[in-house]
C-alpha cells in the first residue's frame, strides 16, 4: 500500500513538473516576442481621412510604410473615416498616404518621424482629386 502511495505521488510530482515547464517557457517566449502594447519601445499613429468636401472617407486605404525596411501595412477605414496603427518601433521614420480606390482621390504623403517623440501622434489625411 505504500509503495502505491509513493507511486501516486511520483506520478503527481511529474504532472506538475510537466505543467509547469511549458508555463514558464512561454514566459520566455513571450517577453522575447514583440513589445506590449504602450510599452516604451512603441508608439501609435491615428487620424481622419477626409474627402475634398471635409466629409468622413469611407473605405479609403491608408497605407503606412516603414521607410528602413519598406514593410507596407494597410488599414481601411469605415463609416467614420478613421484609421489607426499601433505597436510602431519609435527609432524608424514612417510615411503615411491615403486612396480612394473608387475615386481615384489620393492625399499626399505625411511623415510620422523618429524624432517625434509622441507616444500617439495624431496625422490627419485630406484627398485630393486625381489629377
Amino acid at each position: 500500500m505504500k509503495a502505491v502511495g509513493l507511486l501516486l505521488m511520483a506520478i503527481l510530482a511529474s504532472s506538475v513538473l510537466a505543467l509547469s515547464v511549458p508555463a514558464s517557457f512561454a514566459q520566455t517566449t513571450y517577453a522575447q516576442g514583440k513589445p506590449k502594447k504602450g510599452d516604451a519601445s512603441t508608439r501609435s499613429v491615428q487620424g481622419a481621412v477626409t474627402n475634398p468636401d471635409d466629409s468622413p472617407a469611407v473605405g479609403a486605404v491608408v497605407q503606412l510604410e516603414n521607410t528602413k525596411t519598406l514593410q507596407v501595412r494597410s488599414f481601411i477605414t469605415k463609416e467614420d473615416g478613421i484609421f489607426h496603427f499601433y505597436e510602431l518601433g519609435t527609432d524608424v521614420d514612417y510615411k503615411l498616404k491615403a486612396e480612394d480606390k473608387k475615386t481615384g482621390a489620393s492625399s499626399d504623403a505625411k511623415t510620422l518621424s523618429s524624432f517625434d517623440s509622441r507616444k500617439q501622434a495624431i496625422l490627419n489625411l485630406k484627398l485630393s482629386p486625381k489629377k
